[in-house]
């Protein structure tokens, strides 16, 4: 069955399970700011290993990783909308693509305040002992 856009339908739990992977990987393969945020959650990964974070603590950094990754996807998905529906510069597009990016920038910026949170503590810690 096609829809009027001429793309198939997916149908099925393991089929939609594998589109949004592929999602995932256009994201990742065509973003250079979804690397440097993987690179960033990686690296507070590691750091909150490395501190020992407590469950609750683990909670807050996972989400806010996960709101900034996700917030990056979307991004994503509404510049390639854009540019499908707006191959030319225009002003309204290009408002479109700045708000998805401020939206990244929000969720960023409260990660970053998570982080602060957080980390700040273990590490004040850890340098006046």
């Amino acid at each position: 069955m096609m829809s009027n856009s001429a793309s198939p339908v997916v149908t099925g739990w393991a089929a939609r399970f594998r589109c949004a992977i592929k999602g995932v990987d256009v994201a990742v393969c065509s973003q250079d700011s979804m690397r440097i945020q993987l690179a960033a959650a990686a690296g507070a990964t590691l750091l909150g290993l490395a501190l020992k974070l407590s469950t609750s603590e683990w909670c807050a950094v996972v989400l806010a990783i996960t709101v900034v990754l996700a917030s990056e996807a979307l991004n994503t998905s509404i510049e390639l909308v854009v540019d499908l529906v707006s191959p030319e510069y225009h002003a309204i597009a290009g408002r479109a693509k700045d708000v998805a990016a401020g939206a990244v920038l929000i969720a960023a910026s409260g990660a970053a305040a998570v982080g602060l949170i957080v980390f700040g503590p273990h590490l004040w810690t850890r340098l006046h002992g």
